[in-house]
């Protein structure tokens, strides 16, 4: 048994027993930056987002430049700067122009964005071969590396790694720890393995609108990938590798790539010499003065990262699998409608409510039913979850105001669509004495939909590393989740800050290993808001 089972223990009973260092308090005046910064390297701006899958003409056959540069902007890019009336402890900071917060399509933990996205752009693109750092600030491309680079991350993807062999662009995603740790500390690796789902899910929901996959690969040499991008292994981890099919790539079905909307710079020698892997030369500068190192996070990072090649078999999760939901009696749910706005304009819409639930309101039953059906569906996709497979998560709702439904905590079943009652009568007092921040009341929430993964399993299935798996898988049902509650216009709300094993012992699950891991609101706002919106995007 590996450190992750520890660290995963450890995360379950931490509303019981905190998690070291417990007396920790964050130096905000010594806070890092909210993005990677390479002072000396040349910054490419991208160009306008594409036009949307209606007004596309044709069939999309792959990726472009401004394909890539909206799924971008609409994931991890700024789009506007939101303020607003709420219950969250940051607020009394926002209207500083200095500690704006600035809208993005992607949920994270905190609102913290660590995951730093790298291309790798490969022969048949539209820029010169190497490799960029996606500066989302700028919304633009930092060139780090000149030169093809595709040939090492294939090799560091080794054998097995399937079609994602056949590329040649790579989107590498990375996090630097200290960017979540300097608040979160022994705790942050949970939260950043979520950041890391909730962007590929993001990823994916753009993407399919074209007709295009992502499909992310998890096991590969992680040590090579982090001599590439030239960060120090113990201090940011190579979460995921994402293949893009390019237009006029081998396998496209397309004709010669289109004309370049970035002018390119003129082609140099590789940086690396012939006897030497590439590697960059132009480092993030930190800005704190101070980088704490917490002895759980460097753990629990060596684990996941040891034996990283070793890529599972693809069966290897269905002893994993999601058991089947239990109960009383099925409870059927109204077909999900379709949403009134698209994904584009849904991930423009995303926010979290933050205490402005209004129970006065309840929540229709079409749209509640939506939001579980589209988690149900929602799978992390990487290369040892078998297609067609079995669910890794169970969803588990509590229900306060739902249009048609008596109160009481649920078990979904996607399969049949219903719910199966597991606890009866109205779940507020349970919810609101069992959550620990003073930013949400529980009991206003139309419903709490909680997602959970058999935690323990995984890990015996396909090791250490598979704790990132877990973790993104949580994170992209969140994305789904704030997804579709934006789509129907309702308010939506993620939260950690819960006692994990009281919600196990409630529902019924003590003796499995089945691990609640995230609460996630839905219902209606408090009418008109007092809310302030400027859209830069």
């Amino acid at each position: 048994m590996g450190y992750a089972h520890v660290y995963a223990h450890e995360i379950m009973h931490r509303g019981r027993v905190p998690m070291e260092p417990a007396d920790f308090v964050p130096d905000w005046a010594d806070r890092p930056r909210k993005a990677k910064f390479h002072p000396d390297a040349e910054t490419l701006p991208l160009p306008v987002s594409p036009e949307s899958p209606e007004q596309a003409a044709g069939a999309v056959r792959g990726f472009t430049l401004p394909l890539l540069s909206g799924m971008l902007r609409d994931s991890y890019g700024l789009t506007g700067r939101r303020l607003a009336v709420q219950a969250n402890t940051d607020l009394a900071a926002l209207p500083h122009y200095t500690h704006a917060n600035w809208s993005r399509g992607t949920a994270s933990g905190g609102g913290l964005y660590p995951v730093s996205v790298h291309w790798a752009a490969g022969p048949g693109g539209p820029l010169t071969p190497g490799l960029y750092h996606y500066a989302p600030h700028q919304h633009g491309l930092r060139r780090l590396l000149t030169g093809d680079v595709t040939g090492e991350v294939r090799s560091a993807l080794g054998p097995g790694a399937g079609a994602a062999a056949a590329a040649t662009q790579y989107l590498v995603l990375g996090v630097k720890y200290w960017q979540n740790a300097f608040k979160y500390n022994s705790f942050s690796f949970h939260a950043v393995s979520m950041d890391v789902g909730a962007l590929v899910q993001t990823w994916r929901l753009w993407a399919a609108r074209y007709g295009l996959r992502i499909d992310p690969v998890l096991w590969f040499d992680e040590e090579r990938l982090a001599r590439l991008l030239g960060v120090a292994p113990e201090e940011e981890g190579i979460f995921a590798v994402v293949p893009l099919t390019w237009d006029g790539a081998p396998g496209s079905g397309a004709g010669a790539a289109p004309a370049p909307a970035v002018t390119p710079a003129p082609a140099a020698a590789p940086e690396a010499t012939p006897a030497a892997a590439p590697a960059v030369r132009h480092r993030d500068v930190e800005r704190s003065r101070r980088v704490l190192v917490f002895e759980t996070l460097r753990r629990i990072h060596e684990a996941t990262a040891g034996r990283a090649a070793d890529r599972p078999a693809p069966d290897a999760l269905d002893a994993a699998a999601a058991f089947p939901p239990r109960g009383g009696d099925p409870l059927p749910l109204p077909a999900p409608p379709a949403p009134p706005v698209t994904t584009g304009r849904a991930l423009r819409e995303r926010r979290s409510s933050f205490g402005r639930f209004d129970a006065s309101r309840p929540l229709a039953a079409g749209p509640f039913a939506a939001a579980l059906a589209d988690c149900a569906a929602t799978a992390y996709g990487t290369e040892a979850e078998r297609p067609g497979g079995p669910p890794l998560t169970s969803l588990y709702a509590f229900v306060n105001h739902v249009e048609g439904i008596a109160p009481g905590a649920y078990a979904y079943d996607p399969a049949a669509h219903t719910l199966r009652l597991r606890v009866p009568g109205p779940p507020g007092s349970f919810l609101q004495r069992n959550y620990f921040l003073s930013n949400y009341n529980l009991e206003q929430a139309g419903a709490v939909i909680v997602p959970t993964v058999r935690t323990t399993a995984v890990l015996d299935a396909v090791g250490d590393r598979g704790y990132r798996l877990v973790g993104a898988t949580i994170g992209a049902v969140a994305q789904t989740f704030y997804t579709t509650a934006a789509a129907f216009g309702l308010g939506a709300g993620v939260a950690l800050g819960f006692d994990n094993i009281s919600y196990r012992e409630e529902l019924g699950l003590t003796g499995t290993d089945e691990a609640p891991l995230l609460i996630m609101l839905l219902g209606h706002d408090r009418p008109r808001p007092a809310d302030f919106r400027h859209e830069i995007a």
